[in-house]
């Protein structure tokens, strides 16, 4: 967890990486650096898109970081003005935050929606029941509003299309950005998933990636479940609100699994909603992946199991 004091705190324990320590920033983590799965390769994942939850209590030194030593000035919000002016209006919310050199893009996924945590409870009750079909549902839902044609911001079409520009410099990676939603693990966790599937990441790294939002997020874990379960409007236990808060591994293991059954596979699913041409895929993963030393690649196998799920 940051510190919100300005001062510079460590990771608290959490893996590194994928974890990145920025004050005011919880759950800040590359998406980047797991081995992949393909014929004529087996190289990690280049960096270049990292995700958070929102950064609006992001400290000056946290800002320092993201642009001096992490070279982060473009920001991807998937949230929508709704959802931003109800979260301020709240109290929940905090103003935008931006830093010097900074680019905000919003590319929100659902246009005149709420669908923060709590707006998400109320569409689907079934969110915090032991099954996961409520996040599937939900998931799909998020994959279908990204790319409706009606949504003129396409986010998915934009995140993934930056990652997978032709370079017009060396090294041949794209400029490293933060994509981000409310609590940085339902749009943003299908957006990371696709963008790693592409890749070759294998379906038992994407899961974990995705279920590394419980771990940086635990020590916020009882103010969100507490917040969530004392909310009239939603009704549930803290039990219930405690699984609706998560991001399981069954919710994300459900979903790659209703995309490929809808679509074939991940990559023509991505081809089928125009969110990138065979040219695009074959970009991106010139852009992300490549040869690496063994030391440099992520090997979440090691905690997968341990203290940290």
């Amino acid at each position: 967890m940051a510190a919100t004091d300005g001062s510079e705190p460590t990771t608290g324990g959490l893996p590194s990486p994928p974890f990145i320590s920025v004050p005011g920033l919880p759950n800040f983590r590359d998406a980047g650096g797991y081995e992949v799965e393909s014929d004529s390769s087996s190289a990690p994942s280049a960096e270049g898109k990292r995700r958070i939850k929102m950064p609006s209590r992001l400290t000056d030194a946290g800002a320092e970081k993201l642009s001096q030593q992490l070279g982060i000035k473009l920001v991807y919000d998937l949230r929508s003005v709704v959802e931003i002016a109800q979260g301020v209006g709240s109290g929940r919310g905090f103003p935008l935050r931006e830093w010097e050199g900074s680019e905000r893009k919003f590319v929100p996924v659902f246009l005149d929606q709420d669908y923060s945590p709590e707006a998400l409870a109320l569409r689907y009750k079934n969110y915090a029941a032991e099954s996961d079909e409520g996040f599937i549902e939900a998931y799909q839902d998020i994959l279908n509003a990204a790319t409706d044609p009606a949504n003129e911001y396409q986010p998915f079409k934009t995140i993934l299309g930056h990652l997978a520009a032709v370079p017009d410099s060396s090294p041949p990676a794209p400029a490293p950005c933060l994509v981000h939603c409310t609590a940085g693990k339902d749009r943003t966790g299908v957006v990371v998933a696709l963008a790693l599937s592409l890749c070759g990441v294998p379906d038992e790294a994407v899961i974990h990636e995705y279920n590394l939002t419980e771990v940086g997020l635990r020590s916020r874990l009882e103010e969100l479940v507490k917040h969530v379960s004392s909310n009239p409007k939603i009704g549930i236990d803290v039990e219930g609100a405690r699984r609706m808060v998560g991001a399981r591994k069954g919710a994300m293991l459900g979903t790659l699994a209703r995309i490929r059954a809808q679509y074939g596979s991940i990559e023509q699913c991505v081809l089928d909603l125009g969110i990138l041409t065979p040219e695009g895929i074959t970009q991106l993963r010139k852009n992300l992946i490549i040869e690496a030393d063994e030391d440099e690649v992520v090997r979440w196998q090691d905690y997968a199991t341990s203290e940290y799920e």
